[in-house]
């Protein structure tokens, strides 16, 4: 199996589970203030939304990428 097909499976696979969560999460730590041996910071959670029409087009440019005929 080729590079090209792998990366086209593998887009495939994350632009769906993408469209089935509609996002990821991650956690953010800052650092706020540093007071001599006391430091104070904070976790913050974000969310990154994946639009439905970049799942669609990963899936689309997946499809394309396994259909297109590599060189031997």
């Amino acid at each position: 199996m080729s590079a090209i097909k792998l990366a086209a499976i593998v887009l495939i696979v994350a632009s769906i589970l993408g469209l089935v969560y509609g996002g990821f999460s991650y956690t953010k730590e800052t650092h706020e203030a540093k007071i001599g041996s006391l430091e104070l910071s904070m976790k913050n959670k974000e969310t990154v939304n994946v639009p439905v029409w970049a799942g669609v087009g990963a899936i689309v440019i997946g499809g394309i990428l396994l259909l297109v005929p590599t060189k031997n």
